[in-house]
């Protein structure tokens, strides 16, 4: 019987890496956005590749919407096997700078890369522990394994996020449950954030050089998490 994964926070950049790399391996593919016109042609896309998607718009920082969401995606296609959390912020809501961040710079951070992964663990875990297996896939950036001050909002929120999910893991050892976190330390190509940068270099300061990484990659390493199992964590796209 096929498997499904549902990909929360579906964007051009990782959102389209995974979804094809777990619909080659024979996985149906929920596509969630908050778009619902995206969602769907995203959805299209895959289903052109012959790959068997379907679009199911949410906002996946809103509890009700991700709980109606997943009762949704289960009608349709059965019990979720694999969540991959992709969500992400806006590079033009960062904060400049640490000395600049306070309680509101935090907000946008926070829905997106802490309480989005905590609706989707709550709504998705008790069934995949009572059916003895599944697996949360969650993804991160660069600026809380390698302070970047230009991002400090998000780097702070994005410790949290990672404090939580290692917490995660260890509690969740010996169900059946895997979780797994994709630090990258790159832009994405095709992304709206390598779009957003590349039509406004200003945004990064100068000196800072960002290495580009293409979303195909990226839907292989969440495959090698989900598949070996083996580790965590997992760093792509740093310097060395």
């Amino acid at each position: 019987m096929s498997k499904t994964i549902a990909i929360f926070g579906y964007g051009p950049g990782l959102g389209v890496g995974t979804g094809r790399r777990f619909g080659r391996e024979g996985f149906r593919v929920a596509v969630i956005g908050r778009d619902p016109g995206k969602a769907r042609r995203h959805a299209d896309e895959l289903t052109a590749e012959s790959i068997e998607a379907a679009a199911f718009p949410a906002d996946v920082t809103d509890a009700a919407q991700v709980t109606g969401v997943i009762e949704k995606i289960e009608a349709t296609f059965g019990p979720i096997d694999v969540a991959m959390h992709g969500a992400a912020g806006d590079i033009a809501t960062r904060t400049p700078s640490t000395l600049e961040v306070d309680v509101q710079a935090l907000d946008i951070p926070i829905a997106l890369k802490l309480h989005s992964p905590i609706l989707v663990t709550r709504a998705l875990a008790p069934g995949m522990v009572e059916r003895g297996d599944g697996a949360l896939l969650f993804s991160s950036g660069s600026s809380e394994r390698h302070p970047l001050p230009y991002l400090a909002n998000f780097g702070v929120v994005l410790a949290a996020q990672r404090g939580y999910l290692r917490q995660l893991a260890v509690e969740l050892q010996g169900t059946g449950v895997y979780v797994g976190l994709l630090n990258i330390g790159a832009l994405i190509d095709g992304s709206k954030a390598a779009q957003l940068v590349d039509e406004h270099p200003e945004l990064v300061p100068d000196g800072v050089e960002i290495m580009r990484i293409g979303s195909d990659e990226l839907g292989d390493h969440y495959w090698r998490l989900y598949t070996e199992r083996d580790e965590a964590e997992l760093d792509v796209g740093f310097p060395a």
